[in-house]
């Protein structure tokens, strides 16, 4: 669930936001894991790491509207070169773009025979679609895999990131890189 705390006189006042229904054959996100980014308009965004149309994890956009929120599925992970399973936050770009990564996916085989992740940019079209284009981890994992930490874009546009395995250090596999992607 995605829910917010108000302060009140000391203490503080729950309020669930937006319930996912990821079970049940929904197409729904299932298990929101990471944390959430606002846009200038009050929007929130976000992902799951299961559920949507393939199973593979959702990026959502969560819209205030009339002291409720509607969710909105902005992409669906089929969990092939596309990635699955979206760990970490997400990042919203100055023109709107949000970035973020999935731990698996990416690839045909290796890294837990699903690929070693991707970090992914959606862009905002016309009609409301989104498109996809991403990075995908090689599944040697020489330059890393499975990222799970949030991204970090710098006034240039680059995006720096780390994974949890991978790189290598003395000719072996190591335990994980520091990356950066230049556009």
């Amino acid at each position: 669930m995605v829910f917010e705390l108000s302060p009140l006189n000391g203490s503080w006042i729950f309020s669930v936001l937006y319930a996912f229904d990821g079970f049940n054959g929904s197409k729904d996100g299932q298990g929101p894991k990471a944390g959430l980014v606002f846009d200038s308009l009050g929007d929130l965004y976000g992902t799951t790491v299961g559920g949507g149309e393939f199973g593979f994890g959702t990026v959502f956009e969560l819209t205030p509207n009339d002291g409720d929120w509607t969710e909105l599925i902005l992409y669906s992970f089929a969990g092939r070169n596309d990635g699955a399973n979206p760990e970490s936050s997400l990042v919203l770009d100055a023109g709107g773009n949000l970035y973020g990564t999935t731990f698996a996916g990416g690839g045909s085989q290796g890294c837990l025979q699903s690929g070693c992740g991707t970090v992914f940019k959606l862009v905002p079209n016309q009609g409301g679609e989104w498109t996809e284009t991403l990075f995908r981890f090689p599944t040697d994992g020489h330059l890393g895999s499975q990222p799970t930490a949030p991204l970090f874009i710098d006034s240039l546009g680059n995006v720096y990131g780390t994974t949890t395995t991978g790189g290598y250090r003395n000719g072996l596999v190591d335990d994980g890189v520091m990356f950066r992607i230049t556009q």
